[in-house]
């Protein structure tokens, strides 16, 4: 008779969360996105039919939280304002959005004062354009996107920042006119009025601009074509820019207290290697979750370096049939709790830094820029800081 092996327990497999876990969950991430209480039930609906728990669902207390954790404006390849951008979210349920333009934050502060007005919360963020190249050669790798993600008052050390941005920025149009002179070179005349017509007054041109001006040109049928012919990472009409290595960006992020994490993997010709590398460099996240479900073997790799697994619409309004909706792809309340959890502390220590140069020289210049993302919600006064509202 043979002896039954005893089977061991998986290590990766980690104890399904229980109703209780999701919904502590639910109430630390509600508590976040929405600072100021519910409305207490009326006494028509206490006294009527619906009990307690139902009325205060019906006053909004029980809302599902949906984040949105990836999207653009005008302001980088978006089609629609920042203003427009929220109200859209906000007509789809959307609780908390993250504007996350190509290498510029210059949309966040009117995105902000739009979702105060609809009452939805904004995660000042950036999509900061990179090359993985492990030699570190200029100019040379695979391009490589990262999302930053900052608490109420933007980035601590925001000049930091704001300098990659701005070189990023200038790259890209040296970039777009090395594009036109490929296509050029391929029959494929088009003007630089035209595209810098299309991505619009002081909007540094990209792919899509291009994308979209050879669309009107009319030598492709739609983007998808334009970048599967001509503007893809292998395309004969591809060109870098001045983007800088993957790992000094997720290490900016980090410095100037944001989250960081790696947009779209799949796009990625190794993302093991890319993953190990920026998990090294100190990165916090990736994009693992899209509108259709798929994870593939992303989920995998995001738990083979105790990534946390995030994911977003990475809305552009373009219109098409098979864009993702803003608010489309929903993640779970114990994904969200988990990423607040990571995040509020290092939120926290970057508005702790900004307040304390603001103190070292309150000045009417420093305080634009501690205001920079956000307004003051008791402009009469002082009113204690709370690590909730980070």
């Amino acid at each position: 008779m043979g002896t039954k092996k005893k089977t061991k327990p998986s290590r990766g497999r980690k104890k399904p969360r229980t109703s209780a876990d999701q919904a502590l969950a639910l109430d630390y991430v509600r508590a976040w996105a929405h600072p100021t209480p519910p409305p207490e039930p009326s006494a028509d609906a206490v006294d009527g039919f619906l009990p307690p728990h139902a009325a205060r669902m019906a006053c909004g207390g029980g809302a599902n939280v949906l984040f949105e954790l990836h999207s653009h404006s005008n302001h980088s390849d978006g089609f629609l304002s920042p203003s427009a951008l929220v109200e859209r979210a906000h007509r789809n349920g959307v609780t908390v959005l993250a504007l996350t333009d190509h290498d510029t934050m210059a949309g966040i502060p009117e995105a902000m004062s739009a979702a105060h007005k609809c009452g939805i919360r904004i995660i000042p963020g950036v999509e900061i354009s990179a090359l993985h190249s492990p030699r570190e050669i200029p100019g040379a790798g695979e391009p490589v996107h990262i999302l930053a993600y900052y608490g109420m008052c933007g980035p601590s050390r925001f000049d930091e920042l704001d300098n990659m941005l701005l070189n990023i920025r200038e790259g890209r149009y040296l970039r777009a006119k090395n594009m036109l002179a490929k296509l050029n070179s391929l029959k494929v005349p088009i003007k630089w009025e035209h595209v810098t017509k299309i991505a619009g007054e002081g909007v540094a041109p990209g792919r899509l601009h291009i994308a979209r001006a050879l669309v009107e040109a009319g030598y492709v049928d739609n983007v998808r074509q334009a970048f599967n012919k001509y503007l893809g990472n292998d395309g004969p009409a591809y060109a870098t820019g001045s983007e800088p290595f993957t790992e000094t960006v997720v290490q900016m992020i980090s410095r100037t207290g944001g989250i960081s994490a790696l947009a779209h993997p799949w796009s990625l010709k190794n993302p093991d290697a890319v993953i190990r590398s920026l998990k090294g460099a100190g990165l916090h996240a990736m994009e693992v979750y899209r509108s259709d479900g798929k994870v593939d073997g992303f989920s995998q790799l995001a738990e083979k370096y105790g990534l946390l697994k995030l994911g977003g619409s990475d809305f552009h309004g373009k219109g098409t049939k098979d864009e993702t909706d803003v608010g489309e792809v929903k993640l779970a309340i114990t994904t969200l709790c988990s990423f607040l959890e990571m995040a509020r502390p290092i939120w926290c220590s970057a508005m702790k830094d900004i307040l304390l140069k603001f103190a070292e020289e309150p000045s009417a210049a420093n305080l634009g820029k501690t205001l920079k993302f956000g307004q003051l919600s008791n402009p009469d006064g002082f009113a204690p800081i709370d690590s909730g509202s980070t």
